[in-house]
C-alpha cells in the first residue's frame, strides 16, 4: 500500500465483519515504480473492456426477492426466475416459512440445508454474476481501489447503461489519462460518489451493482 495501515485498524474491521479470529497481517510499501505512475496525475491503472447493460424486468424482480429474503434469512441463498419457474434455495430457512411468502415458488427441493463461508457455497463466481447481471467486467469488482478500472469503469458504464436504457461499452489501456472523452480523474470521482452514496465499500460489496 502507498498509505500506512495499522494492524489495530485492520483487526477492528475484520472483527466487525467476521468476529474474533486469529489475524496474520503485514503491510508493505507499494512497488515504487507503480506508485510513481500515479504521483503527478491520476491515470487508469489497468487494461480492460467493460460493458454496462440495463437491468431487465426479471432481474429487477429477482433482486427484490433476494433483498426480501436476505432481510428475513441473512444466510446463503440461490434464486432462479424465468418465464415459468421461481426457484428458491434458501439456507437456514424452513420450507413452510418461505412458502408462506412465495406460494408459487419451488422451495428447497432437497429439503432443509445450511450454507456459509465454511462450506462449498460456490460463492466466488456466483457473487460476480449476481453483482453484474448481464454486464461484462474487465476484472474483479471488489477488493481494489478507485484508481483501478475494474472498479471505476465498471461503475461508470453501469450507470451509463441504466441512465440510457442501452448497453454501453468502453475499453481502456493502463496509463490512459482520458477515457470516453473525460479525464480519468472525473470518472474516478463519479465512482467515488456512487460508493459514498451507498455508504462505503462494505455496502458496495454486499450487493454489487445490482440493487
Amino acid at each position: 500500500s502507498s498509505v500506512e495501515i495499522s494492524r489495530r485498524e485492520v483487526l477492528k474491521i475484520v472483527k466487525r465483519i467476521v468476529g474474533s479470529v486469529l489475524l496474520f497481517f503485514r503491510c508493505v510499501p507499494q512497488d515504487y515504480i507503480l506508485a510513481d505512475n500515479q504521483s503527478n496525475e491520476l491515470r487508469c491503472a489497468d487494461n480492460g473492456i467493460f460493458r454496462g447493460v440495463p437491468l431487465t424486468s426479471e432481474q429487477k424482480q429477482l433482486c427484490s426477492i433476494a433483498d426480501d429474503l436476505f432481510h428475513r434469512f441473512p444466510f446463503d441463498g440461490k434464486y432462479i426466475l424465468d418465464e415459468n419457474r421461481l426457484i428458491i434455495c434458501q439456507s437456514h430457512a424452513d420450507r413452510d416459512e418461505v412458502k408462506a411468502l412465495y406460494p408459487e415458488a419451488e422451495i428447497n427441493p432437497l429439503g432443509y440445508w445450511t450454507g456459509g463461508s465454511d462450506v462449498d457455497s460456490g460463492a466466488t463466481n456466483r457473487k460476480l454474476g449476481s453483482d453484474m447481471a448481464d454486464s461484462i467486467t474487465g476484472g474483479g469488482l471488489h477488493g481494489k481501489d478507485l484508481s483501478k478500472a475494474d472498479v471505476s469503469l465498471n461503475i461508470y458504464v453501469w450507470l451509463k447503461a441504466q441512465a440510457t436504457g442501452k448497453s454501453y461499452e468502453i475499453s481502456c489501456a493502463i496509463g490512459d489519462n482520458e477515457i470516453d472523452g473525460k479525464p480519468y480523474s472525473e470518472i474516478v470521482e463519479i465512482a467515488r460518489k456512487f460508493i459514498k452514496d451507498l455508504g462505503g465499500f462494505e455496502k458496495f460489496a454486499q450487493w454489487g451493482l445490482v440493487r
